[in-house]
């Protein structure tokens, strides 16, 4: 049995990637690269269950590890299984020591379910996967912009769009991307390849005709959502959004350094973000940029310690980062 080490999306909507270190039943995940932690589950319940049964285990944490603080131990329990588990957890945390400095680690996740427009071309990733065997089939058909872009997300174009019941561009753009999927919409799981195209597999309300169809990478959104085929007003409400999600889309491998520079310049609104996620960026395009957002994003955190050192904290703070630093 080997030491595994990969990264999977966030998704629905895409909200970050997490960095994971797996052994046997033990793993250690990160979604900054600085902070860790490792759990162990007991594999042990899984012996002699038929491949693919579905069975839920209890993690139990083992630590947690910074390379400033060191590792933190969990509780410990006078078992057998236990010690078992424990010798795995050592494992993942030795293998941890080595490879912390070597990140972001590559994308395994290739099975993607993408909900599809009324035409049965994908319109939004929904989720994705690592093996066959865990094609999802009771997942509901509804993409979310997120809790964060509810709180945080504006765009011009919700002065034409705003309604009583849509009072939000979060909710404005989740209620337009469903309807892009029809009355009935419908998934498809494709397994994508190196090069980007995808092959149709299952789906949910799917049409024979799409099982085993090929699509070339182009007919795959880059950024996870669709943004051509709109009319002026909604094609704006998109790329809002999508520029609101830059901090996050430059953990995107393969970006082209141009798109990736105009990233990283919208990025520069939202430092705190920058600063949690720069340590997982494949790339940087403009080095000076992504500095200059960590330095805002410390000189902020420093004011807003000393505001809540004296009792007040920034209202400022309080509108643009109600979770204290947390975006997902």
């Amino acid at each position: 049995m080997i030491v595994e080490c990969y990264a999977q999306r966030l998704l629905n909507p895409f909200r970050g990637v997490v960095q994971i270190i797996r052994y046997a039943s033990a793993e250690a995940v990160s979604m900054d690269g600085l902070h860790w932690d490792i759990y162990v589950s007991n594999d042990e319940l899984l012996r002699g269950l038929e491949l693919g049964t579905k069975v839920q285990t209890s993690d139990i944490r083992y630590g947690s590890w910074t390379l400033a603080k060191g590792l933190r131990r969990g509780p410990l329990y006078p078992s057998d299984d236990f010690l078992r588990m424990e010798a795995m957890g050592a494992i993942v945390y030795q293998h941890l020591l080595s490879v912390h400095n070597t990140l972001p680690f590559d994308f395994r996740d290739r099975y993607e379910l993408w909900l599809l427009d009324v035409e049965g071309q994908p319109l939004a990733l929904l989720n994705s996967v690592f093996s066959e065997q865990e094609l999802a089939q009771g997942q509901k058909l509804l993409w979310r912009a997120g809790l964060a872009a509810r709180e945080t997300f504006t765009s011009d174009a919700l002065r034409s769009l705003r309604s009583d019941e849509m009072p939000t561009a979060a909710d404005c753009l989740t209620e337009y991307v469903n309807r892009c999927a029809g009355d009935e919409p419908s998934g498809q799981w494709f397994l994508r390849d190196a090069e980007g195209s995808g092959l149709g597999l299952q789906g949910v309300n799917l049409s024979d005709m799409f099982v085993g169809r090929r699509l070339d990478a182009s007919a795959f959104p880059s950024f996870f959502l669709a943004q051509t085929g709109h009319d002026a007003v909604h094609e704006q409400l998109v790329a809002d959004y999508l520029a609101w999600q830059a901090p996050w889309l430059l953990l995107l491998p393969g970006v082209d350094p141009v798109v990736r520079r105009q990233l990283e310049q919208q990025a520069r609104c939202q430092p705190f973000v920058v600063e949690q996620q720069h340590r997982l960026y494949p790339a940087v395009a403009d080095a000076a940029m992504i500095q200059a957002a960590r330095v805002e994003a410390m000189l902020r955190q420093s004011q807003i310690n000393q505001e809540e050192t004296a009792g007040a904290m920034s209202t400022f703070y309080i509108e643009l980062n109600p979770a204290g630093g947390n975006y997902t």
